[in-house]
């Protein structure tokens, strides 16, 4: 696993989620392409896969690995739940906090934070408006990655339909913590997106469909490098 502060922008990371697409052998088909496209661009792609590949991922290839989520407890009688230290010990860089399909509270979000932390596990903090996002500042995540909800797996590329959130959230985001990144996402599917993102302050971008299930997944990596 790569060392949790040689992270450089600008950043992809593709949520994997629970698609059929992303499971498997087409995970790893999918996480090949990261690696090779990465390697040949020297933009940094991640993945966050189900939580039962994050350790052939983490071990497998020369990428950053993140979990989906993480639950705010520690080592205990918690059936069913996500253990952050089993998510690091699994070897994952980081974690997803509070994606819009696993919102959590904002004293979890927190607490989930402060965990990653002390595990040395890198936070993205999901929000969805440049008010959250200066909140989830103020918490000092590693990341704060703003997606609106309405454009998630719409196809619509929030840096066109409405780059300004963008801008707010990356201004609101420094006013609160500069050392704290911004990512953007819903909807992003090409170069171009990347590269409005890039251009209006973020260090990069989270996304899900538009590589996930592709039928080829290495080409669209390839366009969303594109213009970096």
């Amino acid at each position: 696993m790569a060392d949790v502060m040689d992270m450089v922008s600008p950043f992809i990371l593709v949520n994997l989620k629970t698609y059929q697409e992303g499971m498997g052998s087409n995970a790893h088909r999918i996480a090949a392409a990261a690696e090779t496209v990465g390697r040949e661009s020297g933009v940094t792609i991640g993945v966050a896969p189900v939580f039962t590949e994050l350790h052939p991922m983490s071990h497998h290839y020369a990428i950053p690995v993140y979990a989906q989520h993480i639950d705010a407890i520690t080592p205990g009688a918690h059936t069913g739940h996500i253990l952050p230290e089993a998510v690091r010990a699994a070897g994952a860089r980081g974690t997803l906090i509070n994606h819009f399909e696993r919102r959590l509270t904002l004293a979890d979000i927190g607490a989930c934070v402060e965990i990653a932390r002390r595990l040395r596990l890198e936070s993205v903090v999901c929000t969805n408006n440049d008010a959250t996002s200066a909140a989830a500042a103020a918490l000092r995540p590693d990341y704060v990655a703003v997606e609106p909800p309405e454009l998630i797996g719409s196809g619509v590329s929030v840096s066109k339909a409405d780059p300004g959130i963008i801008e707010r959230s990356v201004n609101a985001v420094r006013a609160v913590n500069p050392d704290v990144k911004v990512l953007t996402g819903a909807g992003i599917q090409s170069g171009e997106c990347v590269k409005i993102a890039i251009d209006l302050g973020t260090c990069g971008v989270l996304l899900a469909s538009s590589v996930v299930k592709a039928a080829d997944p290495e080409a669209v990596l390839r366009d969303l490098v594109s213009l970096l």
